[in-house]
């Protein structure tokens, strides 16, 4: 007997900028996660963009990066995203955060061009024994090689961002039609 597919929607994040009174979202993301082939569970990427101002600032990077903790807390397995193939700051991005090209999909987008498919593979959280002080997890040090500590304070230190993010809510639970509103694209 199949199982019914269980589907995690994780809100839309978007990020402002804290220097300017403008409720206007410099980068919004948004991801979903569900059941792949019922076993894996598995994060999409569906779409990442960052206001043209705002570029080269990192912003693109921490939103993804807190996409992907968002999902890791919900227990996926993998996170798997399209970009087009000659996109080279969306590449050189996804690669830096450990994501690898899949495959290549050809016309895959409406416009004709092609895709990859990038894959990033999410290991569990480690296991730690819970014993005493001499225990092996009393040394634990993270994939950096630096104990939880020291990597707490060093990131105590670092600059602040100049954005913040806000999750929106999941859903819109009713329409009015005089609050439609004509898209400037």
């Amino acid at each position: 007997m199949r199982s019914e597919m269980n589907i995690l929607h994780i809100p839309t994040v978007q990020a402002y900028s804290t220097a300017s009174m403008a409720n206007d979202p410099i980068g919004v993301i948004v991801c979903k996660q569900s059941l792949h082939r019922d076993s894996a569970i598995r994060g999409y990427i569906a779409m990442l963009s960052v206001n043209k101002d705002w570029r080269k600032r990192g912003i693109a990077r921490t939103l993804v990066q807190h996409s992907i903790g968002a999902m890791k807390e919900n227990g996926v397995e993998e996170v798997v995203l399209e970009t087009e193939f000659d996109n080279a700051a969306a590449l050189s991005l996804y690669e830096s955060l450990g994501f690898i090209r899949e495959k290549r999909l050809y016309r895959f987008y409406m416009n004709g061009k092609d895709a990859f498919r990038l894959i990033l593979a999410v290991p569990p959280p480690p296991t730690l024994p819970s014993s005493g002080a001499n225990s092996p997890s009393s040394s634990y040090s993270d994939s950096d090689g630096a104990a939880p500590q020291i990597r707490n304070s060093l990131t105590s230190l670092r600059r602040p961002n100049i954005y913040n993010t806000r999750v929106l809510p999941e859903y819109i639970t009713s329409f009015d039609d005089s609050d439609d509103e004509v898209s400037m694209r």
